[in-house]
């Protein structure tokens, strides 16, 4: 990716357009996130509903106070231990977050990516005058997110326009979307799980990461999610024709098509997207996940497959 790429998409931001770029998560569709003309094309590409409210992605924790009207001191806490990383914050917004991006809602959400290229198109886009880039993952809405360049052309060609941009980097590390924290509270909540883990919120605020229990609305979140046009099922035993995700401790019965062997969570965590794709690609009608045990990344895999098999 050169210098010159990052500037050119930097200026479609701000002219308006669409720029997909690669985060250490998933892939992003992005929009200048104060111009509700642009975001609103966002929507239409993702056949997104209107009140799914977006996260605002900024180059650093310092931009912050621009978009929250409180910052309770945990909450700097954490951005100072996470960020840039995998971790989206909730706070109470200020008025440069429009509703355009909030959902209507009196929240917005606020993310450092670590990504190379996430960061340098985020440090010219505020070169420009921009102040954040809303970028909820690049995929149409509800369906598996993606993790490669490659897999953001597949699903979105036909929804991007010509001046819209696309740029092309390695893939997403992680490979499943950012913990969310609502920051609203005296005490952090987790909304949707990821790689930053309860423990480790915990142990860097010393305090107990509270239930989830919050009317707030956030990307993620509904029943049915990261669903592949494959049927997904979790924990039962794979039949010849179907496809089959688990850890590589996991023998693959005849007949049975394997479509990711991870060594480890973090490895389960990054192939799974692709392999629900790779599914598809394969025309399989049935996909067996065999969900790994563990508080770590785990728990978000589970959350994951839970939502892909609703």
């Amino acid at each position: 990716m050169t210098s010159a790429e990052i500037v050119q998409a930097a200026a479609a931001l701000k002219q308006g357009w669409l720029v997909a770029f690669p985060t250490e998560t998933v892939y992003g569709l992005g929009a200048d996130a104060e111009n509700p003309e642009a975001v609103a094309r966002i929507y239409r590409a993702k056949g997104r509903p209107a009140d799914h409210p977006l996260i605002v992605h900024i180059s650093t924790a310092e931009v912050v106070d621009q978009w929250a009207r409180e910052v309770p001191d945990y909450a700097r806490t954490l951005a100072h231990d996470f960020w840039p990383g995998p971790m989206t914050l909730i706070f109470s917004r200020s008025s440069r977050a429009g509703d355009c991006v909030t959902g209507g809602q009196d929240t917005v959400g606020l993310r450092v990516p670590s990504n190379e290229i996430a960061q340098n198109l985020l440090a010219e886009f505020e070169r420009l005058g921009g102040f954040g880039v809303a970028a909820p993952s690049a995929n149409r809405f509800g369906k598996v997110s993606p993790t490669t360049a490659a897999a953001v052309r597949e699903e979105l060609n036909e929804y991007l326009d010509f001046s819209d941009i696309v740029l092309d980097g390695e893939q997403s590390e992680v490979g499943i979307e950012s913990t969310i924290i609502d920051c609203t509270a005296e005490a952090p909540r987790i909304l949707r799980p990821g790689a930053i883990t309860a423990e480790m919120i915990e142990r860097s605020t010393g305090l107990r990461v509270k239930d989830a229990d919050t009317t707030i609305r956030v990307s993620g979140s509904l029943d049915s999610h990261y669903a592949p046009r494959a049927t997904v099922v979790l924990n039962e035993k794979a039949l010849p024709g179907d496809g089959l995700i688990a850890l590589s401790t996991e023998a693959t019965e005849e007949g049975v098509v394997r479509l990711a062997a991870p060594k480890t969570t973090a490895d389960y965590a990054k192939q799974l997207y692709a392999a629900l794709r790779k599914a598809d690609e394969l025309g399989l009608s049935r996909v067996v996940a065999i969900t790994p045990d563990g508080d770590d990344i785990a728990v978000a895999i589970v959350d994951r497959l839970r939502r892909a098999s609703f």
